[in-house]
């Protein structure tokens, strides 16, 4: 193959033979694009790239194409599995895995799911129908009887998640157009549950005890964590809307930044004078609510963020000693799930591949932060200028550090880990306790949560009415 110092050109790479195309987008390999006549560079992903046009690495008149050495590597082993017919062994069926993962999968999420994934498509999508019904009743009906909606919420949440884990096993064997031919109906009766529970929702979901006690009654861990993250993260989102379209919130804010927020920027930028760190310096565009096609792209990326979560892990903390890798395993799986075996919008795999960047900082993993260690690598120089971005498209040219969805879930996913129930090895968090632990160990000693938006989860928390 011809080479550039540590490049490769793309084109001989994905005409090597058999399986190589489909490993470049298994591995969303990062493509260096080079200019022929200015010799500038930028950096994608493969997959965003083969989105946009299906053999984008022919149309070279202008740019130039390679995969740096190391992804190479990746692809190689990636195709060496494909012709062996292998499948990622955390997305098997349960026929085929040994009894005692299975266990653990039932375990992980709920013996339902075995019910699950021995329907057929179309039984998942009768009852997705039925879901959707459900909450459009409840959607019409006066007064609100917020004991229905409650339940309703639950289960077909609980309903929707399942049917995205049991299809997307079922995709996992097949290429990705006919996978994604295969899921296109999931995607769209998941989106139809999506808009038709963002219409239900209300901040005081947040403390309420119907709800918890119903989601406790799935004897699946990971599915009540599921459970509980998108329907709080999806509160939190509606309560953010409401707080930044009809208050004087942003003002506030504006005023403060200086005196609250500059010195915590500053030690994640610190090329940035304190002088320059405005709200609109650390919110790419001025901070602003979030449109209707936005809210449900990040509300389907909350549904499915831990769809990849690994069945033979313990999902908060075990006895074992812990292993990144394997932790790390399920934004790997849900992230290249979601993006090459479905439809869904690229918000929703960004989140699921995002959500535990928290910022730079040495704990946090993610797609993310991959590709921009690989672009510093090709130029050094760069520096990044703003905080968040609402949009992809600023996260794909590295202008920024993080994606305004995926903070958000971290903050709501690291809240849902301190208070859940479920905990084997420490006991849960009040909601106060859990307050005071992220601020103290996310924001004051390790600055991995958004300080502005865990201080408006904060007003949100304490302005969420008690059930």
């Amino acid at each position: 193959m011809e080479t550039k110092a540590s490049f490769t050109l793309l084109q001989n790479v994905v005409t090597n033979g058999k399986n190589y195309l489909e490993a470049c987008l298994l591995e969303d390999a990062c493509v260096i694009c080079i200019n022929k006549n200015t010799k500038k560079n930028k950096f994608m992903p493969f997959k965003i790239m083969h989105d946009n046009n299906k053999q984008f690495w022919l149309q070279n008149e202008t740019w130039e194409y390679f995969l740096m050495n190391d992804d190479l590597i990746k692809i190689e082993e990636r195709v060496s599995k494909l012709n062996s017919q292998w499948v990622p062994t955390m997305m098997e069926t349960n026929s085929t895995l040994p009894e005692m993962e299975r266990n653990l999968l039932n375990e992980g999420f709920g013996q339902e799911s075995v019910t699950f994934t021995a329907m057929s498509e179309d039984e998942r999508l009768r009852r997705m129908k039925d879901c959707k019904n459900r909450l459009d009743t409840l959607i019409v009906q006066k007064p609100r009887q917020e004991q229905l909606i409650t339940e309703a919420l639950v289960e077909t949440t609980q309903g929707a998640i399942l049917h995205n884990y049991a299809s997307l096993l079922d995709a996992m064997t097949l290429s990705g157009d006919d996978a994604k031919k295969q899921t296109q109906n999931l995607v769209e009766s998941t989106r139809d549950i999506v808009k038709a529970s963002s219409q239900l929702i209300s901040a005081n979901i947040f403390n309420d005890d119907l709800m918890n006690t119903l989601v406790s009654k799935s004897n699946g861990t990971i599915i009540q964590h599921m459970t509980r993250v998108y329907l709080k993260g999806l509160a939190f989102l509606s309560y953010y809307n409401k707080l930044v379209s009809s208050s004087s919130i942003i003002n506030k804010l504006r005023i403060t930044v200086n005196k609250e927020y500059c010195l915590f920027y500053h030690s994640l930028l610190p090329h940035i004078h304190l002088d320059e760190l405005t709200l609109e310096r650390i919110f790419l565009g001025g901070m602003r609510a979030i449109p209707e096609h936005s809210f449900y792209n990040w509300a389907i990326g909350f549904l499915v963020h831990d769809i990849g979560k690994a069945a033979a892990v313990e999902y908060h903390e075990g006895e074992a000693a812990y292993n990144r890798d394997i932790v790390r395993e399920h934004v790997e799986v849900g992230y290249t799930s979601i993006m090459n075996k479905t439809n869904y919008p690229r918000d929703a795999g960004l989140i699921a591949g995002y959500h535990h960047e928290y910022y730079d900082d040495p704990s946090g993993y993610g797609f993310y932060r991959i590709c921009l260690e690989k672009y510093k690598k090709i130029n050094p120089q760069v520096k990044l200028d703003y905080f968040i971005a609402y949009e992809v498209e600023p996260m794909m040219d590295y202008q920024v550090m993080a994606f305004f969805p995926a903070k958000v879930l971290e903050i709501v996913d690291v809240f849902d880990s301190l208070t859940d129930p479920n905990r084997k090895y420490r006991k849960a968090l009040s909601t106060e306790e859990a307050i005071a632990v992220m601020e103290e160990e996310f924001i004051n000693k390790h600055p991995k949560l958004d300080i502005v938006l865990f201080d408006l989860f904060k007003r949100f928390v304490k302005e969420a009415p008690p059930s």
